[in-house]
């Protein structure tokens, strides 16, 4: 028999047999075929030896006190982990699992995380808030209002604090006066 004729029609058996039990669009119908067909044409075949990744530097050597080095590429920066997100399509843990990295690497240098752990620490960061809260006012403050006022300047002469006061406090554009209310004839 005719190796192809028959992997021709294993190939049909196989897809016929899975399209019964699973739905399909028809654009998913041509991909099925061929990969059962390559499938069926590498039985009894080795299997292809996976790819040996070797590194653009020593593992050892990609961690500086300034920079870090990424192992797929070479690239050098502060940190890795935007660039071999954009770059490679990974995330941390997927690049140190594809490099068989602990889990503890660094993907930032050394020197860039010191200098960010400062500036937060400056700045306060991480830690409760230390400003003090005004003290709970005391019973006797609290029935006698008039003891926390401060006492004000008054003008010299009364007509002269009125027309400064008017003066200083324009009218608010949200508040109009009231107009005065016309009486209407009841009928």
């Amino acid at each position: 028999m005719n190796t192809e004729e028959v992997n021709a029609h294993l190939t049909a058996k196989i897809v016929v047999s899975y399209v019964r039990h699973h739905r399909l669009v028809p654009d998913q119908l041509a991909d099925l075929i061929s990969s059962v067909h390559r499938a069926i044409g590498q039985v009894g075949q080795p299997p292809e030896p996976e790819e040996v990744l070797t590194p653009a530097v020593s593992v050892r050597r990609s961690v500086h006190r300034d920079y870090v080095v990424c192992l797929d590429c070479g690239y050098r920066g502060k940190t890795l982990t935007r660039h071999i997100a954009t770059r490679h399509g990974l995330s941390g843990d997927e690049y140190r699992q594809r490099w068989g990295l602990r889990s503890n690497h660094p993907l930032t240098a050394p020197a860039y995380s010191e200098h960010r752990s400062t500036m937060a620490k400056a700045l306060g960061f991480g830690r409760k808030s230390t400003t003090e809260v005004d003290p709970a006012p005391t019973p006797a403050a609290a029935a006698n209002p008039k003891a926390r006022r401060t006492p004000r300047s008054r003008p010299a002469s009364k007509s002269e604090g009125v027309a400064t006061e008017t003066a200083a406090r324009p009218t608010p554009a949200g508040k109009r006066r009231s107009r005065a209310r016309v009486a209407s004839p009841s009928g």
